[in-house]
């Protein structure tokens, strides 16, 4: 085996690359080490050390339990897997079907409307809350469960591009050998095409359950009563005009991390396969 010799301009370049990957490390992981020092620290130990110190015993469970309790996190989470079983059954089956469409049906401004849903994913949603705010309200959509998964369960632009670039590699006498047997497009796309998407779904339910998972701003917009809280908003009970509690804040996210870690840990190998196969072509 032959061996490459190393260069100083080489060993440079090893050294910036292996030094921005601990630098990107150190980042990524400080607040998630921050946020489990705070979880362990009473209020009067958090509000007397450094955010870096040590707490005085990891087995202080105390913050887990009032922030458990007291922001009511079992009913937000009973709110946020109704909401991920509605939204993401919804997105998938509605993306899936106008990518069938778009990608099987060739007709007159076919193009055009590929070329308006990039251009939707282009528009920052911040910009369009007003309006979408307007008609929330003019339909008595607000401070409503189901009003809070329509929105959410909006065109997905981005789980409509990934279908669109499976169907791309299905070819098409799939569909029309189906036909000639006598099958329906329901038929096709139900029995025929649906089941070879595996990969793409997997693909879009990770993207889009992480975002309405961590979804915050418009959870609290519309939904404003207290029972129909979602995990992302309950710990909003721990802030106020007088100080945030963060120890208690911190124990809450450590414990709306566990659910998302464990299924991770589960599907992982799903996971991997999903985004690798969504992301190359051909």
């Amino acid at each position: 085996m032959l061996k490459t010799k190393t260069t100083p301009l080489s060993a440079l370049f090893n050294v910036f690359k292996y030094f921005m990957l601990i630098g990107a490390a150190v980042i990524s992981l400080l607040p998630v080490c921050v946020c489990v020092l705070t979880a362990f620290k009473t209020t009067d130990e958090y509000n007397a050390t450094s955010v870096l110190e040590l707490p005085e015993s990891f087995f202080n469970f105390e913050n887990f339990k009032v922030a458990f309790q007291e922001a009511n996190m079992l009913r937000g989470f009973l709110n946020t897997a109704i909401v991920l079983v509605v939204v993401l059954t919804a997105s998938v089956f509605i993306g899936s079907m106008l990518a069938y469409v778009l990608n099987r049906f060739k007709f007159k401004g076919n193009a055009v409307i590929q070329n308006l849903f990039m251009f939707a994913a282009l528009i920052p949603g911040i910009a369009t809350q007003v309006t979408v705010y307007k008609i929330m309200y003019s339909l008595g959509f607000i401070n409503h469960l189901y009003g809070y998964m329509i929105v959410l369960m909006g065109t997905d632009i981005i789980s409509i591009y990934i279908f669109l670039q499976f169907f791309e590699n299905l070819p098409v006498s799939l569909d029309e050998s189906a036909i000639m047997d006598g099958c329906t497009y329901f038929g096709v796309f139900f029995k025929i095409l649906f089941p070879l998407l595996k990969p793409a779904i997997v693909t879009s339910l990770v993207l889009k359950g992480v975002g309405v998972y961590n979804e915050y701003y418009m959870s609290n917009l519309y939904l404003q009563s207290p029972e129909l809280k979602t995990i992302s908003t309950a710990l909003y009970r721990f802030t106020g005009p007088y100080g945030n509690q963060y120890n208690y804040i911190c124990a809450g996210v450590i414990i709306t991390i566990i659910p998302i870690l464990i299924l991770f840990l589960i599907f992982q190998k799903q996971v991997y396969s999903g985004m690798a196969a969504g992301a190359v072509k051909g």
